[in-house]
């Protein structure tokens, strides 16, 4: 009886060979019924016995089959429910434009502005809103200035300055300057404040007083300096102008204002 059977175990396995070499190159495609079928018979051979008979795909992958009926078969998902909905999305962008706009409103009154409205969510959304959009609560929010509020409340005073580079032909050949420039943000009025081969801490400090001396130049009546933290804004330099009363802010790093200057 046992050989009648490796008789009938050898003429299978030729039988998928003779088969395998008809497909030639051809990808084997299985459905979902062949798949679980196969995986239920590998599974009782087990690994070392497979890697003797299987011939269209390998181990591996029908014992993966295998694992994954069994994980089908406990598998709830089509049984639950859609789930709480998602906030919607003019509700979360009202949310987030009301604290924006009000630095000093917490869930509270931002509660009570969308029920004014028609639109009454909970607590715990809000605080989630919020927490996703990177806003903090109306006590941090309330003692913070943000860049866009500065600019606003200050652009009358405010001062900007950076440094672009020329090539210019010299007796020596073509030569790379710096130049200084200042930017008033109100009247967007431009003025040089120098050019040089390179920036120093000397070059610098002479430009500081004459920035500071002049009774008309473009820093007269201004309270902010904003540049970036390029290392030839020297520490010299801007406590010259700190002494005519002209406050240094130094830019954000990587900020997009810091790209547009230049």
């Amino acid at each position: 009886m046992n050989q009648q059977q490796q008789f009938a175990i050898d003429y299978l396995r030729e039988e998928n060979r003779v088969l395998k070499e008809q497909l030639g190159c051809r990808r084997l495609r299985l459905n979902d019924d062949q798949r679980r079928r196969l995986a239920a018979k590998a599974k009782r051979l087990g690994r070392r016995i497979l890697a003797e008979v299987a011939s269209i795909v390998t181990p591996e992958t029908l014992l993966a089959w295998h694992r994954k009926l069994i994980a089908q078969k406990y598998d709830g998902t089509a049984q639950r429910g859609p789930g709480r909905p998602r906030t919607a999305g003019e509700i979360e962008a009202l949310v987030v434009r009301m604290a924006e706009e009000n630095r000093d409103w917490g869930y509270r009154r931002i509660l009570g502005a969308l029920s004014n409205l028609g639109y009454p969510i909970a607590r715990g959304t809000v605080a989630n809103i919020l927490k996703q959009h990177g806003i903090e609560p109306a006590p941090e929010r309330k003692r913070k200035t943000t860049w866009k509020e500065f600019l606003s409340r200050h652009w009358e005073l405010i001062v900007a300055a950076d440094f672009f580079t020329i090539e210019a032909w010299t007796r020596n050949g073509l030569q790379r300057f710096m130049v200084l420039f200042f930017i008033e943000l109100s009247t967007r009025k431009v003025e040089i404040a120098g050019i040089a081969p390179a920036a120093n801490g000397l070059w610098m400090s002479q430009i500081a007083r004459n920035l500071t001396a002049a009774d008309e130049g473009i820093l007269s009546g201004k309270r902010y300096l904003i540049h970036d933290r390029d290392p030839w804004f020297t520490a010299e330099f801007l406590n010259m102008l700190a002494a005519a009363g002209i406050k240094s802010v130094k830019l954000p790093p990587r900020s997009p204002e810091s790209e547009r200057l230049r």
